[in-house]
């Protein structure tokens, strides 16, 4: 069997799930016991083998930067810290279990000149931790240059590397890679074209080796072999070049999925095919030495999850330490008691005084503020109310009725008792009368009503 002779683990398979996009990024430690990776759903999720149980969750998760994809995600040497790169314009650093330690600094994005900024100054592309130093990083960006950063000093990098183009100007590097002693660099820059550089003193940013249409899109991915003698690369081209291991893309019209490829270094020769998603492509893939197991990641617009192959016979550890640990099963005894929560700011002496809108409306629902005031009443009255033709009030009815209040005007003629006072003021005037008595026409008084209407 061709796929046992290279030792390829196939027989069986799990999916680290919780992403709901596409996972871009996969890391998994020296050790082979935390996995962490990363998605389009801008967040970062890290599973540990020995804590899982088969139910297969993370244990922590994390947003690096709110709104940008999880592009990298890179172990230090020791394994003690992890690097994620984000489409942001800044790294950040984590400790092992998920606690942020670092943020490193932004460029000014005004200064024309790359080498004179502080750092990068727009979104990164790649990051990788230094295979042997553990205060060393590497990160590429769109905006043209690769920098080298001492993770002690988040406020300015070590060095600026500018990579070689055919006419001045801004071209992306798109992916960036350390060789396997921390002595050589490689990059893929958006022109197509791949350059090295040697790390020794007074080096520049001329580059030692530089391959020009490498790929004719761009490229993807860059890796060194064990030995450093031999530069994988990868690009969205359609092309391998040097390839040992790499994921597929699906294709639009295709009938097959996202597969895994397995090729003979020496002779690049397709070794073998495995499927691992019939509807999604394969981003990120890795062979972990120590545990002899396969991480793949793929997904899409609603889900995403990391795949690991593994074969108990060839593979050790990882998968197969918590495939084996069935969840507890819950027992009728189980008793979780809740908790009391106190929220001081609920109790009335901490509320916020209500605002005049809310006040009126809170007064139009009350039934007795909102009530409509009440007619006056023509007729006698009922519900123990009186009409207003015999008085208003419950009590000056009563006096009325009783004889207790008289009103004399409600029976009398106007007209008889405007005439009572005519006498009085012929036989006694008072002040103005006497003024126009010469003068004044003899008053003509209206007959009665009652004549006329005759």
């Amino acid at each position: 069997d061709d796929s046992n002779r290279y030792r390829i683990p196939l027989s069986n398979e799990i999916v680290l799930k919780g992403h709901t996009k596409v996972v871009s990024a996969l890391a998994v430690d020296h050790t082979g016991s935390r996995v962490v990776s990363g998605s389009y759903d801008y967040s970062v999720r890290m599973y540990d083998f020995q804590g899982m149980n088969s139910k297969l969750q993370s244990f922590r998760q994390l947003e690096p930067s709110e709104g940008h994809q999880v592009r990298t995600i890179s172990w230090s040497p020791t394994a003690d810290r992890f690097l994620c790169v984000t489409g942001s314009a800044q790294a950040k650093i984590y400790d092992r279990d998920g606690l942020t330690l670092g943020e490193f600094v932004k460029g000014d994005m005004y200064i024309r000149d790359l080498k004179n900024t502080k750092g990068h100054i727009s979104g990164l592309t790649c990051g990788e931790w230094h295979p042997r130093t553990k205060d060393t990083i590497l990160t590429s960006s769109e905006d043209g240059s690769l920098r080298i950063w001492d993770v002690n000093d988040f406020k300015t990098q070590k060095q600026v590397i500018k990579p070689k183009l055919a006419r001045p100007g801004r071209i992306p590097v798109t992916t960036c890679a350390w060789d396997r002693d921390g002595k050589r660099i490689a990059g893929g820059i958006g022109d197509g074209s791949i350059q090295i550089w040697n790390l020794k003193p007074g080096w520049g940013s001329r580059p030692d080796i530089h391959v020009q249409n490498s790929h004719s899109d761009d490229i993807t991915a860059l890796k060194f072999s064990m030995d450093g003698r031999i530069l994988l690369s990868r690009s969205l081209d359609g092309s391998l070049k040097q390839l040992f291991l790499t994921g597929t893309s699906v294709e639009r019209e295709s009938t097959t999925g996202g597969l895994l490829c397995f090729f003979d270094r020496a002779k690049l020769q397709l070794v073998s095919k495995v499927g691992i998603s019939p509807t999604c492509s394969v981003v990120q893939c890795a062979w972990h030495p120590k545990l002899n197991q396969i991480f793949a990641t793929a997904g899409d617009k609603s889900q995403g999850g990391t795949h690991v192959l593994y074969d108990p016979t060839l593979s050790e550890k990882g998968a197969l330490v918590c495939v084996a640990r069935a969840p507890r099963k819950k027992s009728i005894d189980d008793f979780e008691a809740k908790p009391v929560i106190h929220n001081p700011h609920a109790l009335p002496l901490f509320r916020d005084q209500p605002s005049r809108k809310r006040e009126r409306e809170k007064t139009l629902k009350d039934p007795l503020k909102s009530h409509k005031p009440e007619l006056p009443m023509t007729g006698p009255g009922f519900g123990g109310r009186v009409g207003a033709s015999k008085g208003s009030l419950l009590t000056q009815y009563l006096m009325k009725q009783g004889g207790m209040i008289k009103e004399t005007w409600m029976e009398e003629d106007p007209r008889e008792a405007i005439l009572k006072f005519a006498d009085v003021a012929a036989k006694d005037p008072k002040y103005i009368a006497p003024a126009y008595a010469q003068t004044q026409p003899e008053t003509v008084f209206a007959k009665s009503d009652s004549e006329d209407e005759e």
